[in-house]
């Protein structure tokens, strides 16, 4: 039998920003379904690494496949293509203040091009019922609490079935408890969904606690 692709493919990556070089000769795998942990000090390099993998930073040299596309020769006409099959969950959520729940996530099913309201409501649910956020579809951000913001993040990034989710610092503003389980709920997305996710932290209690794949990251 073939073996799968993987979802990410970074073989000999150098990654700069500003003509400044972060990462020389670095690589890394992921498999489909797989959770993995970027680790090292802050102001390393993971969110930019994170950035990379979204198209968001070119990459100068070296291999670089996501989701089966380049992104050494990838073109801003397929940019959409590539980013309609990632999710994103940010550390200071980046909801909009003036939409309630449903509406943070109606935006993105209708600029993902799903038409019919039905069809929009039924992933929506769907969605908040994944992350235990039923009854909060008409709150408005400044209503939730930090966790349940975090949670509304995580069904933002999940509405459109993405392969994969880049998780930059989830945990960073929350407390201990609800940290733990916005992770908990991530690990839950990976096994039941078999989504890839790529979490960038310097957590160790995250790490401790939920066990998994870990890339020490190191800069030059």
């Amino acid at each position: 039998m073939a073996e799968a692709t993987p979802i990410l493919d970074f073989q000999s990556v150098q990654i700069a920003r500003h003509e400044h070089i972060i990462f020389e000769d670095f690589s890394l795998q992921l498999a489909a379904g797989e959770f993995v942990y970027l680790t090292g000090p802050v102001g390393i390099g993971k969110s930019t690494l994170l950035k990379t993998v979204y198209a968001e930073v070119p990459i100068k040299q070296g291999h670089a496949r996501v989701l089966d596309i380049d992104l050494v020769k990838i073109s801003r006409r397929m940019l959409p293509a590539l980013r309609r099959r990632i999710g994103i969950v940010f550390q200071d959520f980046r909801l909009l203040p003036d939409q309630d729940v449903y509406s943070n996530l109606d935006i993105i099913l209708r600029a993902f091009g799903v038409s019919r309201g039905a069809d929009r409501k039924a992933r929506i649910q769907e969605a908040l019922h994944e992350v235990g956020l039923e009854r909060k579809d008409y709150k408005y951000p400044h209503e939730l609490s930090g966790g349940e913001q975090q949670r509304v993040c995580i069904a933002r990034a999940l509405i459109g079935n993405p392969d994969l989710i880049l998780a930059d610092e989830p945990t960073g503003n929350l407390d201990v408890e609800n940290g733990l389980a916005t992770v908990e709920l991530l690990h839950h997305v990976a096994k039941e969904r078999g989504t890839a996710v790529l979490m960038a932290t310097h957590n160790r209690v995250v790490l401790e606690r939920f066990p998994a794949r870990c890339i020490e990251m190191e800069g030059l």
